[in-house]
């Protein structure tokens, strides 16, 4: 069977997608939606350094929902919309009758509340289709690894789960700039910005999987923020930046029980690592703390011989994508939560 396949975005994890659909014999790509007012009117196999396809990029929803297709590949850059536009988008593609895959949150809607996640539900309802959020933070450092570790233990205090990455090599001014809020006064950060509503939301629902799987019942979720300040001009690979900016964050939101985190998930973002208490190696990290104590580290490593620019950090974005298709198409209507099995929980 081939799988009729829309890709949403060609940023650098939604051109790996791209390649993966036109090379793998079991998909078709059938539509292309781009951002960029450059990109529309190009075949996706120029976009993606393919064989030309056919198929021509477009900025035209009302063209994507119009499509034939199993399943839409939906990864666009985050901060680009509101949550409130991306969520509009979904339930329009679902009710349209074809399935999501998002890597924008949607790992589990149902911590926003019921009736959130009853819009969700209802245009799944309707189209007869299945939403699935994935990726790998979130999707899965916590969601698959982290609660799969905790059945190693008849006990656990705290859980923590930890991404690290050094951007200082990006290239693209929007992630940097604009996502990261790089070369911004410390102010702007503390106050709160449309970003880091995004990333509540985004992160929010996974310290809710959590505790809707390892039946935990937290008081509440605390966010925890921290930021490191530029001391000297810095020339990052997209663009400069003037002291006294911000070049380093770590967000951190916490699962709490009585009045102690018991699951944290966190992200350190970091543009200097010579800064005191940021020169920490890139990767995941998992560490769980009762009976045993657990640690694990996961790192990436940079496929060789092929002929694509894309690095590891791209190959691991669109994985988790590409893999959950077939799952997907098989999964009934509504919002996908894969099953665990066996974790810790406090209560049989």
């Amino acid at each position: 069977m081939t799988y009729k396949i829309i890709q949403w975005a060609t940023g650098a994890v939604g051109k790996t997608c791209l390649r993966q659909v036109i090379d793998h014999p079991d998909l078709e790509l059938v539509g292309l939606y781009v951002y960029s007012d450059s990109k529309v009117g190009k075949d996706a196999g120029e976009i993606a350094r393919r064989p030309l396809t056919g198929i021509k990029a477009t900025r035209s929803v009302d063209e994507i929902v119009a499509l034939d297709a199993d399943v839409v590949l939906h990864l666009p850059l985050n901060p680009a919309g509101t949550f409130a536009e991306h969520d509009a988008i979904i339930k329009r593609l679902l009710a349209s009758g074809k399935n999501v895959i998002t890597t924008v949150g949607h790992t589990y809607p149902y911590s926003e509340g019921a009736d959130y996640a009853a819009g969700f539900e209802q245009a799944c309802r309707e189209g007869g289709s299945t939403l699935f959020g994935t990726g790998i933070n979130p999707g899965f450092l916590a969601e698959r690894l982290a609660v799969m570790l905790t059945g190693l233990c008849t006990k656990v205090d705290s859980l923590v789960a930890t991404e690290a990455y050094d951007c200082s090599e990006v290239k693209s001014p929007g992630f940097i700039f604009d996502l990261m809020g790089v070369g911004q006064p410390l102010e702007y950060h503390v106050k709160g910005t449309r970003v880091q509503s995004v990333y509540r939301h985004i992160f929010g629902e996974v310290v809710g999987y959590v505790d809707h799987v390892m039946k935990i019942g937290f008081d509440k979720v605390v966010e925890d923020h921290e930021y490191g300040v530029a001391q000297r001009d810095l020339v990052l690979a997209a663009g400069p930046v003037k002291a006294g900016g911000v070049v380093n964050c770590r967000l951190r939101w916490h699962g709490m029980k009585d009045g102690k985190p018991f699951f944290t998930i966190q992200v350190l973002w970091f543009c200097d690592r010579s800064l005191p208490g940021w020169d920490v190696p890139d990767g995941w990290e998992i560490e769980i703390k009762g009976a045993p104590g657990i640690r694990m580290r996961l790192d990436l490593v940079e496929p060789e011989g092929l002929p694509d620019r894309s690095k590891a950090m791209q190959y691991h974005g669109a994985a988790p994508v590409i893999r959950a298709i077939p799952e997907v198409i098989r999964a009934k209507p509504g919002i996908l939560i894969p099953p665990v099995f066996a974790q810790y929980t406090p209560r049989m």
